[in-house]
């Protein structure tokens, strides 16, 4: 009987463009052609092809835009990574608990690197930025998610043996340094 050990889950504080992976997360908006923050920074950093393979998708399978919480992938461009995973984070509301799309980001990404047979994924800090996740909320939906996904053998994905949270500032990288003691990792 094979056994899968739950993937390894890891803080770097640091550039998400700049990550040697198999694929990077990218925080999109729902249109999928480039926006601010680290959408714009995988655009740009990625180069032309990434925003081509997006308009692609655009002009067929998605061209009413990405829907909240969910995941697709393209080529990667000119980053030292294979696939670019983009999913739309929620905006985040005082009156309404979005925490479900939140989460619903990070298992259907690493649902798609396990089907791309990604081994290594690098995240940012969905809805983090712009949309305005308070951190400590964000660290912790997201880390506890990863864990669950990646400890529960019936939803592992096979391949995917580090999870890697990139996080710009000290304060960010704090926060999931928190949520990732708190779950036990």
């Amino acid at each position: 009987m094979e056994r899968h050990n739950a993937a390894r889950i890891t803080l770097v504080q640091g550039d998400i463009t700049q990550q040697q992976v198999d694929a990077i997360v990218n925080a999109a908006n729902s249109s999928l052609l480039g926006g601010g923050g680290v959408d714009g920074a995988i655009h740009r950093r990625g180069g032309p092809e990434i925003g081509a393979a997006c308009r692609r998708l655009r002009d067929s399978s998605h061209r009413g835009g990405l829907p909240t919480g969910q995941a697709v992938a393209t080529t990667a461009g000119r980053l030292a990574a294979r696939w670019v995973i983009h999913t739309v984070g929620p905006v985040y509301s005082r009156t309404e608990n979005r925490s479900a799309l939140l989460a619903s980001c990070y298992r259907e990404s690493l649902r798609l690197a396990g089907e791309l047979g990604a081994r290594t994924v690098a995240f940012p800090a969905v809805s983090a930025g712009i949309y305005r996740w308070p951190a400590d909320d964000a660290a912790r939906i997201a880390v506890g998610t990863v864990h669950a996904v990646t400890a529960d053998p019936a939803m592992r994905p096979a391949s995917v043996t580090e999870v890697r949270f990139v996080l710009f500032g000290v304060g960010m990288y704090r926060e999931f340094e928190r949520a990732l003691a708190a779950a036990g990792g």
